[in-house]
């Protein structure tokens, strides 16, 4: 199992099949799904095509959203990392987004941060990625405050999915003045 990204107290790997009942539980929490189009899964076999799906990112182009572990206990807390994002949105395509969530019990430890900082240090230093983008619902304060703690720069707002989010960029330039 490859590990690729660390921190003090998680680390990433590769979303694997048996990750099913974690991503199950993950998405088919309504609290989870609140700001992310309140559309949670509902069944084991939505979350292994959910797993699936990620799984083909990583042969299609190279990254994909990765497990997120507790090492302490080697829980699943949760996935983050990024995502090539094909499709237009917001006058922007082919670009990588940071993405994360995590399970509710984890909420308030800092881990949203803390992998998100970690994700983003990766992105420019390993995958020499120029730039990095980000979405938050405009009602997602906690995700914006991730976001602008990990140097994303708040853009504009924008519709995505008829719901109005603020659009972040972050730049190679803007991570070398931290």
């Amino acid at each position: 199992m490859k590990m690729f990204i660390e921190t003090e107290r998680l680390y990433f790997r590769e979303l694997l099949e048996t990750d099913v009942e974690g991503i199950f539980s993950l998405d088919s929490d309504p609290e989870v799904h609140q700001h992310l189009g309140k559309n949670p899964i509902k069944n084991i076999q939505q979350a292994k095509d959910v797993i699936k799906f990620i799984r083909q990112q990583y042969v299609d182009n190279g990254v994909g959203r990765l497990a997120i572990i507790e090492k302490e206990s080697s829980d699943f807390v949760g996935w983050g990392g990024f995502k090539l994002i094909t499709d237009l949105t917001n006058g922007h395509k082919d670009y990588h987004d940071l993405g994360y969530r995590f399970l509710k019990k984890h909420w308030g430890k800092g881990y949203a941060t803390e992998s998100s900082k970690a994700a983003v240090e990766y992105g420019f230093n390993e995958l020499k990625l120029p730039s990095i983008y980000a979405i938050a619902d405009i009602d997602n304060l906690q995700s914006q405050r991730v976001l602008k703690k990990c140097g994303f720069i708040e853009k504009e707002i924008f519709n995505y999915d008829l719901v109005p989010h603020y659009w972040y960029e972050h730049h190679k330039l803007t991570m070398e003045l931290f």
